[in-house]
């Protein structure tokens, strides 16, 4: 599976003749993919498929795109900016993987979060546990539930120029179909100002009456898994890392530890993987030379439970999320949902 998802990767962001030439035979496949996307769109659109109301606001965060623009993280974000207005919010998710449900539980205990392949029966059971408002965690694409309210997500460190849908590229929509948004957020962790702003030009292009946010996704702190204990980013100067990411776009993660002055030695698998005990074992027999051995929090909440005690600390970095501009058109998105709230 591993190696099947990195081929896949590899045709679509390869810039060889091999991955021009597999994209140029998928371009049927991506065509009629194309019409089979607009033709669903348009029966949403025009109420042929209904979607379903809810009795309080519905908000959705999800992408374009498959792999991660960094949903999870925005949608507990958001959710605390709701709760920090005095609003309950409920997290409903599909809980593909199980990690988000967790990532979601260790980011805001005391919220619920609901996990249902069905987001509408999803949503009705966190609004019966007495919620004020949904968050809906990857949900652009499911239109049977209604939504209030829309946050788009674009991943500037994945963009490499005009969108190829599937299966000829990573992308689920047209960069048009951020014009059902309600507000598009531009997401980093690496990424440069040029990028960012080819991004925009982009959405200004295909999505000229959307608000736009830049956010950052940066390092925050060390946590142990086991202890708890919280270390600065300045441990990491000059030490030797294992660095573990079972996440969409690994390298942006690694690239983060080595700005901040580490010396990373790299061990990535596939996007959701499900960690074994020998895995683990395996990874830190081969990180027993290193200073630490770090990964995200969204492998953390898996690895934790196999992680041998042997070993010593696992560390998770924390992320934190900095938004760079259009600060207003989030505080808009809040006010406006919350003056529709019961």
């Amino acid at each position: 599976m591993a190696d099947r998802r990195r081929a896949i990767e590899e045709i679509w962001t390869a810039r060889g003749r091999r991955a021009r030439v597999l994209r140029a035979l998928l371009t049927p496949a991506e065509l009629l993919y194309r019409v089979a996307v607009g033709a669903r769109g348009k029966l949403y659109d025009w109420s042929v498929l209904p979607a379903e109301d809810f009795s309080v606001p519905v908000l959705s965060v999800g992408n374009l795109t498959v792999g991660g623009t960094g949903k999870t993280p925005v949608a507990a974000w958001l959710a605390r900016l709701l709760l920090d207005r005095g609003v309950t919010p409920g997290i409903v998710l599909r809980g593909y993987g199980g990690d988000e449900t967790m990532v979601h539980q260790r980011l805001n205990p005391g919220i619920p979060v609901i996990a249902a392949p069905d987001r509408g029966r999803g949503i009705r059971e966190a609004i019966a546990s007495g919620v004020g408002v949904i968050v809906l965690d990857d949900a652009f694409q499911h239109r049977r539930a209604g939504r209030d309210a829309d946050v788009v997500l674009i991943n500037a460190d994945a963009w490499s120029g005009p969108p190829r849908l599937l299966p000829a590229g990573p992308w689920r929509e047209p960069l048009r179909s951020a014009r059902r948004a309600t507000l598009i957020v531009v997401t980093r962790k690496i990424a440069d100002r040029s990028t960012v702003d080819d991004v925009k030009r982009a959405l200004a292009n295909a999505a000229p009456r959307v608000p736009l946010t830049t956010l950052q996704l940066a390092p925050a702190s060390l946590t142990s898994t086991s202890t708890g204990q919280t270390l600065p980013l300045q441990a990491l100067q000059g030490a030797d890392l294992t660095a573990i990411a079972a996440i969409a776009h690994p390298d942006a993660f690694f690239k983060q530890l080595t700005e901040l002055g580490a010396i990373v030695r790299p061990a990535s698998f596939p996007d959701h993987h499900a960690f074994t005990a020998e895995e683990a074992r395996s990874i830190a027999a081969q990180a027993s030379t290193s200073d630490f051995v770090v990964c995200t929090l969204k492998d953390a909440v898996k690895l934790e439970s196999v992680w041998p005690a042997e070993a010593g600390s696992l560390w998770y970095v924390s992320q934190r999320l900095r938004i760079e501009d259009g600060r207003e058109n989030v505080d808009r998105l809040i006010e406006d949902l919350l003056s529709s709230t019961p």
